[in-house]
C-alpha cells in the first residue's frame, strides 16, 4: 500500500497537463545541443568528447550542468548516442530540477538515469531515492527507494 502511494505521488508530482498527440512531443529534447566548458578533449577515433570544468549543455527546453561530461557520438554524422555527466549534476526543465552526483543520458531510449543521491524538485515538492530514471519521451519518472515530500497549499 505504501509503495502504491509513492507511485501515485510521483505520478501526480510530475504529471504534465493533458496534451494532444502532437503537443506530447514537447517532452523530447528540442533543438541542437550547445555545450560549453573550460576545456574540451576530443577523441575522433573513440568518437568521444570530454568536457571539463563548468560544463553547461543547453537545448531549447533543457539545461544540464556538471563538473565533467563525456559525450559519445556515432561516426555517421556525429549524432550524440550517450552522455555521462559527473560531479554536481543539475538538470533543469521548465520549473523542474533534478540534482545528483552522476547522470547518464541514453539517446536511443530517450532516458536519463540519475544516481548518487538524486533529488527531483518541482516547487516545494521533492522526490528522492537511490536512483531516478527519467523517460523523456513520456515525461515519466521511475524512482527506486523513493521518499516523497509533498507540501499542501496551506503549508506554503
Amino acid at each position: 500500500m505504501l509503495k502504491r502511494l509513492f507511485i501515485i505521488s510521483i505520478v501526480l508530482l510530475f504529471m504534465p497537463a493533458p496534451q494532444s498527440g502532437a503537443e506530447n512531443q514537447k517532452a523530447a529534447i528540442k533543438g541542437p545541443i550547445t555545450i560549453t566548458s573550460e576545456t574540451l578533449t576530443a577523441d575522433n577515433k573513440a568518437h568521444t568528447a570530454l568536457f571539463e570544468n563548468k560544463v553547461v549543455a543547453k537545448t531549447t527546453n533543457l539545461t544540464i550542468q556538471s563538473d565533467k561530461m563525456l559525450v559519445f557520438y556515432n561516426e555517421n554524422g556525429g549524432d550524440v548516442t550517450k552522455i555521462e555527466a559527473t560531479g554536481n549534476v543539475r538538470v533543469t526543465r521548465e520549473a523542474r530540477i533534478i540534482i545528483s552526483k552522476e547522470a547518464t543520458y541514453f539517446a536511443e531510449e530517450e532516458k536519463v538515469v540519475f544516481t548518487g543521491e538524486p533529488r527531483a524538485m518541482d516547487g516545494d515538492n521533492v522526490v528522492s531515492g537511490t536512483k531516478i530514471v527519467y523517460f523523456m519521451g513520456d515525461d515519466r519518472y521511475l524512482v527506486e527507494n523513493s521518499k516523497v515530500v509533498l507540501k499542501s497549499r496551506k503549508d506554503r
